[in-house]
Order: structure tokens, then sequence, then C-alpha cells
């Protein structure tokens, strides 16, 4: 049975959570990271050397970095559907995928960064707006994608959603204005619609 090692409020790990509900693959959780310690024991270790989570088992194949769990499990529990086999339908899911993580989440980070600054310095306005500004137009690139696309891959969930869960469910937590990204909206909606994504992610802090 897979074995996912991590914390359920790490955003990261929701992805994984999300991902095998939604592809009813059996699973086993263990909590790992920030209070729970583990990730710099030397058993954990071994399996990801950068103490960080979430890690996965998976018949003795140990696996880290979330998106590229995200990937072998749709291959392995998805081929043809959650997982496309047309090399160029799989390289688009892939690049947006990738651009989660390179483009889209430094940018959302920095903001909450600076968001918790803004509350301590009472600077909300100067503090933020430098943030927010760029952050604002990788929404936009999403945005005018999803204004022809139900889910980023097409018209029906697959791996390329996986990805975004814990930051769309984020920024719409976030006490501020969202406005002028309807298309992302509507995505985030049919996305609570999901009971997966309602129990692994939408529900989590």
């Amino acid at each position: 049975m897979l074995k996912i090692l991590g914390r359920r409020s790490s955003g990261n790990t929701q992805k994984v959570l999300w991902c095998s509900d939604e592809l009813a693959i059996p699973y086993e959780r263990e909590d790992a990271g920030r209070g729970y310690g583990r990730t710099h024991d030397p058993d954990y270790l071994a399996l990801n050397p950068n103490a960080r989570v979430p890690t996965v088992i998976d018949d003795g194949f140990a696996l880290w970095e979330s998106n590229a769990i995200v990937r072998y499990l749709c291959a392995k529990h998805g081929m043809g559907t959650w997982y496309p086999t047309d090399l160029q339908r799989r390289a688009d899911m892939e690049r947006w995928m990738d651009w989660q993580q390179t483009t889209l989440r430094p940018h959302f980070h920095a903001l909450i960064d600076a968001h918790s600054a803004a509350g301590e310095a009472g600077a909300a306005t100067d503090v933020l707006a430098p943030k927010l500004d760029p952050l604002m137009a990788a929404w936009k690139i999403l945005d005018s994608h999803l204004a022809t696309h139900a889910y980023i891959g097409g018209e029906r969930l697959t791996m390329a959603d996986f990805p975004y869960c814990y930051i769309v469910n984020r920024w719409y937590r976030l006490p501020m204005a969202h406005d002028g990204l309807p298309h992302l909206r509507a995505w985030f909606e049919r996305l609570c619609e999901r009971e997966a994504f309602r129990k692994n992610v939408f529900t989590q802090v």
C-alpha cells in the first residue's frame, strides 16, 4: 500500500492526498514536518535528503517532490486518462505543472510573506503592492488559459490541476479583493464541488 509521509496542513502534501483520493488509490498517511518533526531523523533523510514533505513509499520505492509524485501516481493508476499517452498533450500539462512551481508559487509565497509583514507593520498597501502586482500578472496568464478550458488540461480534471490546489485555495482565503479573474474563480468553484478537494484542500489551513 502507498505510504504518504507528510502533515495535512502542508500544501505540497495536499496535492498528493487530493490526487490519491481522486484516483481511488489506497494509502496510509503518517504525520511529518513542522511541529511533528521527523524530517531530520536519519531514517527520513535516507528517503528524502531535503528534509521536507511529502515523501511517498510505494512498494519499496521512495519518491519526493510533490509534482513528481503526482505525475508518478497518475501514470501508474491513470495512464491514458489522468496521465495522457499523447506526447504533446502530456508536455502541455507538464508545462503548466512546472509553471506552477517556477512562476506562480514564488510570487504567491512572496505575497504571503509580505502579508504577514504588513500585519505586523500596519502598512499593508506599501508592503503588499510590490508583491501583489507580479502575482496578479501570473494569475492573469492562468485566467486567460482557463477562459477556453474547464480545467487546466482540458475539459476534465487531470494531473495538471493537482499542483495548484493549495495556492488557489489559500488565495481565496486572503482578506483582500479577488476581482478581475472570472475564469480562475469559476475553476476554483468547480474544484470545490469535488469531495476529494473539499476533504484534502478546502477544509485544511
